[in-house]
């Protein structure tokens, strides 16, 4: 058994596939390509002399090319994606725009089952060309979400559902759109990748450097074998301690302080790849890498778009990547119908956290404007309304007739963005269902229920970041009886 810092062989049992396949994908494809394009530039001469068996994939042909080129080395890479027949297809990627992949492990207790896999861990990595940046956010497996065609469902059955029914572009397709219709997010691709080539592939380039923020006891997979590592302590793991960290979750944080684990695992990696000292290892070891990857993941990547973004990532600052993870302060604990623990979403707190992993300059919201000194803002006391623009819906649930319609002209005049009026369920007190992070919005509607004398509506927290309104407003009784004897003016 490999162990920290030196090695021994110990007797292993047969590795048996676990819950985890775990993440890094993109490092896989992106970067252990990009470790191949740092070889081609530095090592032609040598490149020519790789004899590997025949894969799919990256043909070194010294013939081809242009002859006044002086015997420079071409990667000649196929278009098509490393994926099962069927999965979902790739919209091309322009070289400019963001460009956004799902990276899924899936529970693997399903496949040794005999049964369709729900995705254990979804993460997604975000790449933006234009401001140099990137960006890691993760997703837990229990939070509570709309699966299109399934109703609200855990997110980690969405793999699941497409696989079963067979929907086009399978499991991959329906996670991908799950995840996207969740956050707001346009997801161009994704990945999958098994834990046996993470593994191999961490030992190629002989472990990675850690230091846990805390104690941690790591279980190897297939073993009884257990490693202690202490809070502040710098290791370096091996494949299969590295697949342990990354899976770990007996930590006070449980799923979300894995969730944090495996952004390092995947930044580790990338320094580890990048350290100047590991260049002559990846010299040897490029074609094995390949072949790993070739055999361990599935993607609908192509190896062009993969050797782009490989291209863009190794220049990349450290510094520059933001790592977000969706924690208990955006959540509330709750039990779905069938008795299982799920974590319901914080439409607003969602909305701010993706902002800041998926926009450039982070989140604007009412808090920034706020504190703006523009005469347009301050002078303005809808103003936080109006940069808001809030998508409502105004409907009337109470016994006046018209009450839709007046209220929606009475707060248009005020820069509210109505974009239906209709009548609703009956309600004796008003109500509001809030589908994203619109404070400034719902705040102002508080005040105007303060200002007539009324208690503040109920609220609701509904999660569809991405769906037609951003507030529904359901008139109750108690607006009602105020507006029959004040009208709206």
């Amino acid at each position: 058994m490999a162990q920290i810092n030196r090695t021994t062989r110990r007797s292993r049992r047969p590795i048996v596939f676990d819950k985890i396949t775990v993440i890094i994908l993109v490092v896989f494809i992106v970067l252990a390509i990009a470790s191949s394009v740092a070889v081609f530039n530095l090592v032609k001469n040598i490149v020519t002399g790789w004899t590997i068996t025949p894969l799919e994939g990256l043909a070194i042909d010294p013939q081809s090319g242009d002859p006044s080129n002086s015997g420079e080395i071409v990667a000649t890479l196929p278009a098509g994606p490393v994926q099962p027949e069927g999965g979902p297809t790739p919209e091309p990627w322009d070289g400019t725009s963001r460009v956004t992949i799902l990276v899924m492990g899936l529970d693997y207790r399903d496949w040794e089952a005999g049964e369709v896999a729900r995705t254990d861990t979804m993460m997604l990595l975000s790449l933006d060309p234009l401001s140099h940046t990137a960006s890691i956010m993760s997703v837990p497996r229990d939070m509570w979400v709309n699966v299109p065609g399934f109703d609200y469902n855990k997110i980690n059955t969405a793999y699941y559902l497409g696989e079963i029914y067979d929907l086009p572009g399978g499991g991959p397709a329906l996670a991908m759109e799950t995840v996207e219709q969740f956050l707001g997010v346009p997801i161009s691709y994704y990945a999958q990748i098994d834990f046996m080539a993470f593994e191999r592939f961490i030992d190629e380039l002989k472990g990675i450097h850690i230091t846990p923020t805390q104690n941690v006891t790591l279980a190897v997979i297939g073993s009884d074998y257990k490693q202690e590592l202490i809070a502040g302590e710098t290791v370096t793991l091996p494949g299969n301690l590295a697949l342990a960290y990354a899976r770990a979750r007996y930590t006070e944080g449980g799923d979300f302080d894995r969730a944090s684990r495996q952004q390092e695992v995947v930044l580790a990696i990338r320094d580890r790849i990048l350290d100047y000292t590991m260049l002559p290892t990846l010299i040897a070891k490029a074609p094995i890498l390949y072949q790993e990857i070739a055999a361990g993941i599935h993607t609908n990547l192509s190896f062009d778009e993969a050797f782009q973004l490989a291209t863009f990532a190794i220049n990349i600052d450290r510094s520059k990547i933001k790592t977000v993870v969706i924690d208990p302060s955006c959540v509330q604990f709750g039990k779905s119908p069938d008795g299982l623990d799920i974590l319901i979403p914080i439409p607003d707190k969602i909305r701010l956290l993706r902002d800041e992993a998926f926009t450039t300059g982070g989140p604007v919201g009412p808090a920034t404007l706020a504190e703006s000194t523009d005469p347009a803002v301050t002078s303005d006391p809808f103003s936080l309304v109006k940069a808001e623009n809030a998508r409502l819906s105004i409907q009337n649930g109470s016994w006046l007739t018209g009450l839709a319609a007046s209220t929606a002209t009475y707060l248009r005049d005020r820069g509210f963005n109505i974009q239906e009026e209709t009548n609703g369920e009956a309600s004796d007190i008003t109500t509001i269902y809030l589908y994203n992070g619109k404070p400034a919005t719902v705040q102002a509607i508080f005040d105007m229920f303060e200002a007539a004398g009324l208690s503040k509506p109920r609220l609701y927290n509904r999660t569809d970041l991405n769906g037609q309104f951003d507030l529904t407003v359901i008139l109750g009784n108690d607006w009602a009886n105020y507006v029959s004897t004040n009208p709206l003016q």
